[in-house]
């Protein structure tokens, strides 16, 4: 009886040994070789931590660029030779205080405002194309904030980018960012996938570096489109 006990508990003691064995050594062994790689049972995270490691470094990039241009992003209030009050936004394009904006904000007989760094300064109208709807005002302000300008070349369908608007509201001007991506673009506009009211019409429009893409409109039904950025340096000179 006893002789049996032994027995039981050496096949036990055994088993235990040579599981540990299988585990530990001979499996992690024959799992490498190329004929049993692909019934290896543990895959590391790769793909999550991927993909939490870029929506954090896109979500930074994007603050960054926001407050790398948002100082050139200025509000205009017009009010027309018939009472009527348009509001949208501008943008300073040179330190010495050339702005761009919609020509329909500023049009022909209306008095305007220009609201820079929390100033009203002194501006002269230097240019207006109707058909681009583009205008070029020449403010009495200097040392100011830029931004750069796109490549319209390197723009690709479903870049990332972003709207920021300056707003002036009964306390005080806000800024307002919106962001989507390009739908469609060609020399002539560029469609988006952002809707937003028509208060911001004349926001610029930039990529994730901070680069100027184009100048927003916005059409009845609150869909945002750009002129281009190649537009907007042939009409500012630059």
């Amino acid at each position: 009886m006893l002789k049996n006990i032994f027995k039981i508990i050496a096949i036990f003691v055994l088993g235990m040994g040579g599981g540990i064995f299988a585990d530990q050594i001979l499996w992690p062994y024959f799992i490498e070789r190329p004929l049993f790689y692909e019934y290896r049972l543990e895959q590391s995270p790769i793909h999550l931590t991927e993909t939490n490691e870029i929506v954090i470094q896109e979500n930074t990039a994007l603050r960054n660029a926001i407050e790398k241009v948002e100082k050139a992003v200025v509000a205009v209030r017009t009010e027309t030779s018939v009472g009527k009050i348009l509001t949208g936004s501008s943008l300073i394009v040179s330190s010495d205080g050339l702005i761009i904006t919609l020509a329909e904000l500023v049009p022909q007989g209306a008095d305007f405002v220009f609201f820079v760094d929390g100033k009203t300064p002194k501006y002269q109208i230097l240019e207006r194309n109707l058909k681009e709807n583009l205008a070029l005002i020449k403010i009495e302000e200097t040392n100011l904030a830029t931004v750069g300008f796109a490549d319209f070349d390197k723009l690709r369908l479903g870049e990332r980018i972003f709207l920021l608007g300056a707003v002036l509201e009964t306390e005080g001007l806000q800024k307002i960012v919106n962001q989507g991506i390009v739908k469609t673009f060609n020399k002539e506009s560029i469609e988006t996938n952002i809707f937003e009211q028509d208060n911001l019409e004349g926001s610029p429009l930039f990529n994730i570096e901070g680069q100027l893409v184009g100048i927003s409109t916005i059409d009845s039904q609150g869909k945002v489109r750009a002129i281009p950025v190649t537009k907007i340096r042939e009409f500012c000179g630059f």
